[in-house]
């Protein structure tokens, strides 16, 4: 039965001796040759060192290729990939290692600093440490030069588990969503068709290696194109590289498409060689859209929607490359892509299906979708369904062509730069603080990232406190992107029958958005 990771022997026969990853910052490159023995290395070493079939594998080495051939190798052994965000602070990587158990983890550096004050990391069988050496790891070198630069994949079954990829809670911890070999088969087949890519293609990529924005690499290793690895946006740098390598498929966001609408004359000239760029994550604002298409119509832009949940676009929506009139001016997330089935259910009644046009939660159905949540029955069964819709806890409505719009959350997530923030998770921070008595986190405005994670304090009685105080207690438990911006002290919260919080409430009145933005869309 298949293995996802065989793409790449079949890859390392027809495009050996050509560049699969590239990561000019570290001066580091694989071709697609190199690509397969080093990924067989990294696998029959963990397999040496006792990581067999169903175990999982922590990885926190962020944005470099060595995330992605640790992925491979794990997948390769038939193990379960665990990636972890190197932002976390040692409270969140205990939680992921108590509900994941894995068996072994390969940290970068930094990870392994944060790690090494984890006291459920003793647990741990292997630690792998990607730069050097330090006490009681495993030196990367090592690990692979012990391995074997041939093995066969592991027999796997498309059902079979190969990643557990960890959301946002919104009760306030991750949930893992488990993906499969063949989730992955058919998500990148998929997006490979959404950018009609080929090996002639030549993929600029900065979205996380953590998150499964690192589908659209991994994509274009699968077809034989070329990755090229950056760490982060940095606009001098992505516009020097993309003519440098001479970049075909861009990655990007709202934020990077109006980076580069703001960007001094001659960017055009640094992007001659693209033909599309990718953007979601969040809503790409109509203005923004359009000035870009304005400045740069060589370049079309793949609006896309998707979940961790659905490997991206595997089973979901986009603005394919060709099909532009799909944005239906520069509003729309497309229509379903490939095996993808999509409709508008009753927020309160699932079985309710609604008519094109009216607002209700957005479900998905197709072969991308997990198997649900990890270890988290009640969960999976309340969104994942029997009949196999899985409800996004978005909203949205669908048009007469079917054509999705996307026009709130059911839930209060907050969104920055792509960045999905659940105000659960930091408001459970917040009330460890000696000084808060009660705490609720909202979206604040941002023009250049939507909105920003913002929070309203009510203290305890006789006590004070200033924002910053309050910043800096939440900067030292929480990964720097869900750490509120602004802090807004009040008297008590608005709520609901006097239990239930309205973060709607709290958004109209302190989030600063334009009215438009508050209004709700109906048609």
């Amino acid at each position: 039965m298949p293995n996802f990771t065989s793409f790449l022997d079949s890859n390392a026969r027809f495009y050996g001796g050509k560049e699969a990853m590239v990561d000019p910052k570290r001066g580091v490159g694989y071709t697609y040759k190199e690509l397969h023995e080093v990924v067989n290395r990294v696998a029959s070493g963990l397999r040496r060192l006792g990581v067999k079939f169903g175990d999982r594998v922590c990885v926190g080495t962020g944005n470099r290729p060595e995330t992605v051939i640790c992925y491979f190798a794990a997948w390769r052994v038939g193990a379960i990939a665990v990636p972890v965000n190197p932002s976390f602070k040692p409270p969140e990587l205990a939680y992921i290692i108590m509900d994941s158990e894995p068996k072994a983890f390969i940290a970068s550096r930094e990870v392994y600093g944060s790690l090494s004050k984890v006291k459920e990391a003793s647990s741990l069988d292997v630690v792998v440490v990607l730069e050097g050496e330090a006490e009681g790891a495993i030196p990367w070198s090592q690990l692979v030069e012990m391995g074997s630069p041939f093995i066969r994949p592991a027999n796997c079954s498309l059902d079979d588990l190969c990643q557990i990829q960890y959301t946002a809670g919104t009760t306030g911890v991750p949930k893992g969503a488990m993906l499969t070999h063949g989730n992955w088969m058919a998500a990148v087949e998929a997006e490979r068709w959404v950018l009609r890519l080929t090996d002639r293609d030549v993929y600029l990529g900065f979205y996380p290696h953590f998150h499964v924005g690192i589908s659209w690499g991994i994509t274009a290793l699968r077809y034989g194109a070329t990755f090229i690895v950056m760490e982060r946006f940095k606009l001098d740098e992505y516009l020097k590289l993309a003519e440098h390598y001479k970049a075909t498929v861009l990655s990007g966001m709202p934020p990077v498409l109006y980076s580069l609408v703001q960007a001094p004359p001659r960017a055009e000239d640094s992007l001659r060689s693209a033909r599309c760029i990718i953007t979601g994550g969040a809503p790409t604002p109509q203005e923004v859209w359009r000035k870009f298409v304005e400045r740069y119509p060589h370049i079309e832009v793949v609006n896309a929607y998707g979940l961790s949940e659905t490997i991206v676009v595997g089973t979901a929506t986009a603005v394919p490359v060709g099909f532009p009139e799909l944005s239906k001016g520069f509003m729309s997330v497309g229509a379903p892509i490939g095996y993808c089935e999509v409709k508008i259910v009753d927020e309160n009644d699932p079985s309710r299906e609604l008519p094109p046009g009216e607002v209700g939660e957005i479900a998905l159905r197709g072969p991308s979708v997990a198997k649900g949540y990890w270890r988290k029955p009640k969960e999976t069964e309340r969104v994942f369904l029997s009949d196999g819709w899985f409800l996004t806890g978005d909203v949205g409505y669908l048009d007469e062509d079917g054509v999705l719009y996307i026009t709130g959350r059911k839930k209060d997530v907050i969104i920055m730069s792509g960045w999905k923030i659940y105000p659960a998770e930091v408001e459970n921070v917040l009330v460890k603080h000696p000084k808060v008595a009660e705490a609720a986190v909202f979206a604040k405005y941002d023009e250049r990232r939507g909105e920003v994670p913002a929070a309203a304090v009510v203290l305890k009685p006789s006590v004070e406190a200033t924002p910053e105080e309050i910043i800096e207690f939440c900067r030292e438990r929480l990964a720097s992107y869900k750490v509120p911006r602004y802090v807004v002290f009040l008297e008590s919260l608005p709520k609901m029958g006097g239990w239930k919080v309205l973060h709607r409430v709290l958004r109209e009145k302190y989030g600063g958005f334009p009215k438009e933005e508050l209004a709700q869309v109906k048609r």
